[in-house]
This record gives structure tokens, sequence and C-alpha cells, in this order.
């Protein structure tokens, strides 16, 4: 899945831009960094959002453990990648159908959340189980809400796993690459494109080729909100989120890391 903003709707976080003006690399724009993903990943399926940014997804390599969903409903649009662990509970929550899926329980948490600000993004994700990752733009108030969760260690899906499944030396057709870290957690990256967009995705090297070393993991238990403070951690939501620059060699020019309480006290 890939998602881009125009500078005019996200102010590109700082840490982005000085990681990739340390190691001068090849970039290129949003325009490129879309038409490529629609190549290499067809059949896909793109969304134009005006001039305000573009969504895309494509079900080609995708792990069964981690499908990828869009939906758009009210000017609220949603990609997601993953699954939710308590969906059934979420569903009654909300006053969803069973058949409901997890992209539109986003949008329906994200709707609550935003009609009675201002609760934190926090206060929605907090209840939300599984392993996942989603991208949501709210054309009304040209808000982005992006977010990547950590997994607990009961959800056991490695890519590891799933091509023990699926292998077999009988087989006839080529196992697929699937779209998981290796302990299983969905994917999440962003970066900033040779104009000034910010870009999301779940594959590293589709980034890395028009982000240079302005791209870093999207740290999990997360979020990012242009309107709400820009990347916070909605599992500790009173630690700072803080980059660090990674070595020269590294594909990344940077992490993201949540202080704990002893480097909080040692930054005083």
């Amino acid at each position: 899945m890939l998602g881009v903003f125009s500078g005019e709707v996200v102010e590109v976080p700082e840490e982005l831009v000085v990681a990739g003006s340390r190691t001068p690399s090849p970039k290129t724009r949003a325009a490129e960094l879309m038409n490529r993903f629609l190549r290499r990943s067809a059949p896909a399926v793109s969304i134009q959002l005006g001039y305000l940014g573009h969504l895309a997804y494509s079900h080609t390599n995708q792990s069964p453990f981690a499908p990828r969903m869009f939906a758009a409903k009210d000017e609220i649009y949603c990609l997601f990648q993953g699954v939710l662990t308590n969906l059934g509970s979420l569903r009654q929550q909300y006053g969803l159908s069973k058949s409901a899926d997890e992209v539109v329980l986003v949008m329906e948490a994200y709707k609550a959340l935003r009609d009675r600000a201002p609760f934190p993004p926090s206060f929605m994700l907090a209840h939300l189980s599984g392993n996942f990752a989603f991208v949501l733009f709210d054309k009304s108030t040209s808000s982005i809400l992006v977010a990547s969760v950590r997994p607990p260690p009961s959800l056991p899906p490695s890519s590891v796993r799933v091509r023990s499944l699926f292998s077999c030396s009988s087989c006839m057709w080529p196992l697929p690459v699937l779209s998981q870290d290796p302990d299983g957690r969905v994917p999440l990256f962003w970066g900033i494109t040779a104009d000034g967009c910010l870009a999301f995705a779940d594959d590293l090297d589709l980034l890395k080729g028009s982000c240079g070393k302005s791209l870093a993991p999207f740290p999990k238990g997360c979020y990012y909100s242009n309107a709400l403070g820009g990347l916070k951690s909605y599992e500790n939501p009173k630690h700072k989120v803080t980059a660090v620059l990674e070595n020269e060699e590294e594909v990344c020019g940077a992490t993201f890391k949540v202080e704990g309480p002893a480097v909080v006290a040692a930054t005083r």
C-alpha cells in the first residue's frame, strides 16, 4: 500500500529532512513514486485526492495473515493492512454489522474520535488489538492519521511460519514474497520525496528509490497526525518520540524510538 501527501497538507518531519541532508542520495518526485508503484504492483487501484495526495494499493504478494483493504465513505479514505483480533467486540461497540471488516471499523472509530474532539488518537488506538498498520485521510478537514501497532507476543504469524504453511516439494507454483517483517509484524515506512511530499508504504525498496536517505521505519506503537501534533506514541502518550540518525551504510537514514523514563530523565 502507498499513501502520498502534499506539503500543503502535511509538514514533513524535520528529522527526515536532516537524515536526507547528511548523505544526499537520488530521489524522485511523488508522481514518479506513484507510477512506479502502479507498474510493479499491477493490477493495482489508485485514488487521486486532488492536489492533496494520492492513495494506492494492490493485492499482489499479499500475505494471508496481513491482507490489504481499502474503503471510502463521507470523504474519509483509508488503507489498512493486517488484522484486528478484537474485531467482533469492536463491531458491537460501534454498532456495526457482522460484515464490517477492519478498514470499515477503523473509519468508524476515527469518525467517533473526530466528532467527540478533543480526544487524542491514543484514546481510539488503545482499543484496537491485533497486527496492523493503516493510512487514513479525512478530506473534509485535510487531516491524516497514520498508525502502526506493536502486536502482542501471542500473535505468532511470522513470514517464516507463513512460508512453511505454503511450502510443498510438489508445488507447481512459485511462493509469493509476503509483505511482513521477519517477526510477523506488518511493515510500514515513511519518507520525503524530491518535491517535498510525505509518503507512507509497506515496501521499503519502493520508498528507497524516491526518498533517498530521508527514509525511516514508521515506529511501532505510534501514530502520526498532521492535525494533532505530528508523531506521538499511543502506547505511552507521555513519552517523547525521538529520531536516531543511522550509519551511512544503512538503507534508512533514521530510526524513531520512544524514550523510556530513564532516557527522558537523562536528557533533562
